[in-house]
Formats: structure tokens, sequence, C-alpha cells
């Protein structure tokens, strides 16, 4: 059993600069006034992870409704993340690496497990000013509830 506890509700979101699929800087800064679904997904080409990452496209207008940005991230290296968002066919969600340091972010959310060198499986929205107001640790082969999530962001 892995033991994570994730960032606790209340505390300020670490800021993080990492590329996105595309080769271009994501950083937590550029997204004030706007909340934030970090969703941490262990590794890219993996069934669960990739119903994952689906959900949230499949639903991006919801969270564009709700002025919420959602980000995918794992520790896979940037071509790794675009050849992955391509096969998927993703349209608008944002895949960011956690490459290099390696899991770097993952660790800042308490969400890295040494022993697998990957992050768990969480949810983790931000608000508009930047504190943490809802996290949601997922044993690492659950498919997190979309319902869940998007219930989150309209009630914060």
């Amino acid at each position: 059993m892995v033991e994570l506890r994730l960032i606790k509700i209340g505390e300020d979101a670490p800021n993080f600069r990492l590329k996105d699929q595309f080769d271009q800087e994501i950083s937590l800064s550029n997204f004030k006034g706007k909340k934030v679904l970090l969703s941490f997904h262990p590794l890219a080409w993996t069934s669960v992870c990739r119903e994952q990452m689906l959900s949230i496209e499949n639903n991006y207008k919801v969270f564009e409704d709700n002025a919420t940005i959602p980000l995918g991230v794992s520790v896979d290296s940037t071509p790794s993340k675009k050849a992955w968002s391509d096969e998927m066919g993703l349209k608008n969600l944002k895949l960011i690496s956690d490459f290099w340091p390696h899991g770097e972010i993952s660790k800042k959310y308490e969400n890295f497990i040494d022993r697998l060198g990957f992050s768990g499986r969480a949810n983790i929205l931000i608000d508009e000013n930047g504190k943490i107001v809802w996290a949601k640790l997922y044993p690492i082969k659950a498919l997190p509830d979309i319902n869940e999530v998007l219930d989150a962001i309209k009630k914060k």
C-alpha cells in the first residue's frame, strides 16, 4: 500500500513552470483569476490514464463554462505527451510534463511515489487566488469520477 497525503486544502498552491505537449511553457502564475484543475495521472499510454484524460477532454466545455483550466500532469517526457495526445485526438486539454527535474511538481503537491518513480492518481483544484480548495487521491487503478470533479469545480 502506497501512502500519500496530498497537499492540504487551504494551502497556497506551489507555482510551477512545465512544458506542455506542444513544448509551450505552462506556469500556474499565468492563470491568476481562474481556477486550475491539476489532474495527476501516473503514466501516459495506460488505459486508466487514457480514460482519465479523455473524460476531461470530453467535458472541456464545462470546465470553460466554470472558468477552470484543466491540466493533465505526469512524469512522462514532452515528446511522449505529444505522441499520446495525438493518438487520443486531444483538441483542448494541455498535458504537462513533470519529467525533469523528475517529479518535482508531484513532490511539491505531495503526490510523488518515490519507490515507483511517478505520481499517484489525484485531482487538485486551485481557486482564482492560488489556494487549494479541493483535493482527492484515488487508487492507482481507479478511474476518477468525472462527475465528482465537475461538481467540485461548480461548487468552488
